[in-house]
């Protein structure tokens, strides 16, 4: 067998003049939690900064997470948690979705899975920055956990059976 060299930036062409439009519709949802990402991320400092200021909070002495939290309002922590989490589970959905576009699983039903799993961390995101009812949270958490699952199983059919 030869030592055959992968050229990424060839494959990703290769799929993008096979699929066009249809890879950049496929990635949309990805593009939109991103952007939600975004927006929390400009929502948190736009909070936090003029809350640590009030609380007289030295940004040196708060570099540690959770340093001073209990000195700045539940509403202002609730932003800034929210920001962390979707650095977590969501990273699985990107990696999925590129995984999909990559190996042909750029279907209907993964792209109706995928805008439903945006939708329900965009509501987790305002559940918790507006709501301190644990539950609600965890439901919309759970929602988007099992959205998330069947995409995954969906790949893993697709590839494996």
């Amino acid at each position: 067998m030869e030592n055959e060299t992968l050229d990424p930036t060839a494959m990703i062409n290769s799929v993008i003049e096979a699929h066009g439009g249809h890879l950049q519709s496929f990635l949309t949802p990805v593009l939109i939690l991103i952007s939600w990402t975004a927006v929390m991320w400009l929502w948190m400092y736009a909070t936090r900064i003029p809350a640590m200021q009030k609380a007289k909070i030295n940004p040196d002495d708060a570099r540690h997470p959770g340093t001073y939290g209990d000195r700045l309002p539940a509403n202002v922590r609730a932003i800034a948690d929210n920001y962390n989490h979707l650095h977590e589970q969501p990273t699985v959905f990107y990696a999925l979705m590129m995984f999909a576009a990559l190996t042909g699983g750029a279907d209907g039903l993964m792209l109706k899975l995928a805008y439903g799993y945006v939708g329900v961390r965009i509501l987790h995101s305002l559940i918790q920055v507006m709501s301190p009812k644990v539950m609600q949270r965890f439901l919309a958490f759970a929602l988007a956990s099992i959205v998330l699952i069947a995409m995954i199983v969906k790949e893993i059919i697709r590839v494996f059976l």
